[in-house]
């Protein structure tokens, strides 16, 4: 017997995914991964190759969204993320991916979950795995979705209109706190790190304390395996310290290795997520990198001070390195004596309207 479920394809900024309405889904739990994991890799055992399903064999294009009209008053709609592990026949709905969020807006439109204004169409984005609210501003003339323009991002190849995403309330969204061990350094297995979460629950360390410079290649650091076994150590112990409990088998934190901008940035990342390297680095992976350098203390904020950046105004435009190129991120905040609060945290996006139908589950 076959099951057909109606599904969209979307490019959301430099990762892929597959969305679906809530209500076509089963309300258990269990059964709703199951039917994910059906979707993505067509079956339940793992299949690193996804033959048999929408995945598409990577990390960053074994994403799901799942969307629905918002439950919480002042918002529009609820976004619910879920990471498929690739060939391990489980899925992960620890975290959330703000490059997937992207797509969110323009899937609820294209769906007719939501109606477009023209020129622009604004909504409040309910993030439902971690808390916290994004307000999206999606390009509409006359009431149609535009995909086509000319903002580039680094790690995707051309140009496209441009989704603008304004975070709100994600300190601390996943730890409780934006740095959930209490300090701006904790030493983790002999290597000084920042634990942080605006968003994104990220452990940072200066490359340099590994031996390596920090420019190496994903292919390069992905083959050291001395070097990720040493990351994944640290990782483990991070987590309980970070009040995630054991991460043996969550994909957060996030491991971070920073260095110094080598084109004229602010930082300069190498992203672990956490097993393989990131091709470039996440959304709110780098919110919450942009956001350490902000803060005295972390093992960040002495390359802010040693950047450009000399403005005096309430929001800095962070500049933050990746493989495959940089990524800004303004943050609106206030300072005082005690504390760095972040108010806002804004990023651009784009995303891309691939395909829709029909996949069939058995």
């Amino acid at each position: 017997m076959k099951k057909s479920i109606p599904f969209m394809i979307f490019r959301g900024g430099s990762s892929k995914g597959v969305y679906l309405k809530r209500s076509d889904l089963p309300l258990d739990e269990k059964e709703r991964n199951e039917v994910i994991l059906k979707i993505m890799e067509g079956t339940l055992e793992g299949d690193p190759r996804q033959i048999d399903g929408l995945g598409g064999a990577n990390s960053l294009t074994s994403k799901v969204a799942i969307v629905s009209p918002s439950e919480v008053p002042d918002c529009d709609l609820d976004y619910y993320f879920l990471q498929v592990v690739v060939g391990e026949g489980r899925v992960s709905t620890t975290q959330t991916c703000g490059n997937i969020l992207a797509g969110v807006l323009p899937f609820a439109i294209e769906s007719g979950m939501l109606k477009a204004n023209s020129p622009t169409t604004i909504a409040k984005i309910n993030i439902l795995n971690t808390g916290g609210i994004c307000e999206c501003i999606v390009q509409t003339p006359e009431n149609q979705v535009k995909y086509v323009g000319n903002s580039k991002i680094d790690g995707v190849v051309g140009t496209a209109a441009p989704i603008i995403c304004n975070y709100l309330e994600t300190v601390g969204s996943t730890c409780g706190a934006l740095l959930p061990t209490g300090n701006s350094i904790d030493n983790i297995e002999g290597i000084n790190a920042t634990c942080i979460d605006n968003g994104m629950p990220l452990v940072l360390m200066l490359a340099s304390d590994f031996g390596i410079i920090g420019n190496e290649s994903k292919e390069n650091l992905e083959s050291n395996l001395e070097l990720k076994k040493k990351i994944e150590m640290i990782r483990i112990s991070a987590g309980q310290k970070m009040n995630l409990g054991d991460v043996t088998k969550q994909t957060i934190p996030k491991m971070c290795l920073v260095s110094h901008a080598r084109n004229g940035g602010t930082i300069n990342t190498r992203m672990f997520i956490p097993h393989v390297v990131h091709q470039a680095i996440g959304v709110l992976a780098a919110v919450s990198v942009a956001t350490a350098c902000l803060i005295g203390g972390t093992v960040c904020h002495t390359f802010f001070e040693k950047s450009k950046e000399k403005s005096k105004k309430n929001y800095k435009d962070l500049s933050i390195e990746h493989p495959s190129g940089e990524f800004t991120v303004r943050l609106d905040y206030e300072t005082n004596e005690l504390e760095t609060k972040i108010l806002k945290s804004g990023v651009i996006r784009t995303a891309k309207f691939i395909a829709e139908g029909k996949t069939y589950i058995y």
